[in-house]
């Protein structure tokens, strides 16, 4: 039972994550935004909200929509079955998402999770990029693909905030950038992924 419970097995890491992500986000919509959210010029005095600034969520939409974005980022993790590695490379892209938001002093408030969503993407992607499966590696480079179209459109060297027609609050498109870089360039420190493990010698009998 203990072997069950490991956070090494092949997705488990990544589900956990995910669930994590989910409660703080749920928790996180009825904690007043000014609390937890991301402002660069407390950066320094309180670090902590680079991460809590990603449960911040400014209207019940943003809230279901980064939910829902977070159940496909989930699941294309859990059933790629990445890696531990994976998992600590999306972990850690979580607070280097807001903390490259100083790149855009101009930027007072942000809350949400959309840059940890595409940090998430961008770590699962490459690491089913770097495997021999051919129809992994197929899906995961179209993924990568999008994303790259995605954020170049969004043009995250633009203004600050969009302020989409069909969209209740306003968007920062740098979020995305700097959760995708944060995502590829963990998930190349994470190395690439093991190889597969040979079942026990009791169970090849």
């Amino acid at each position: 039972m203990a072997r069950d419970l490991r956070l090494s097995e092949p997705g488990r890491a990544w589900v956990a994550l995910t669930l994590l992500l989910a409660a703080g986000s749920l928790l996180g919509f009825f904690v007043p935004a000014t609390a937890w959210d991301w402002q660069p010029l407390r950066a320094a005095t309180e670090p902590w909200r680079c991460w809590t600034a990603a449960f911040v969520h400014w209207s019940e939409r943003h809230l279901a929509a980064n939910l829902a974005g977070l159940l496909v980022v989930g699941a294309f993790g859990a059933v790629g079955r990445v890696s531990w590695r994976s998992a600590l490379a999306w972990a850690g892209a979580w607070p280097l998402t807001q903390l490259a938001l100083l790149l855009q002093p101009q930027l007072l408030h942000f809350g949400g999770l959309s840059g940890v969503l595409h940090a998430g993407v961008a770590a699962a992607a490459l690491e089913l990029v770097r495997r021999r499966e051919r129809r992994p590696r197929a899906v995961a480079a179209a993924a990568l693909a999008g994303l790259l179209l995605k954020v170049l459109l969004e043009e995250p060297w633009g203004p600050p905030l969009r302020h989409p027609a069909d969209w209740d609050i306003a968007v920062a498109p740098l979020a995305h950038a700097t959760g995708a870089v944060a995502g590829l360039l963990l998930g190349l420190l994470a190395g690439p992924p093991a190889g597969p493990r040979k079942a026990p010698a009791e169970s090849r009998r």
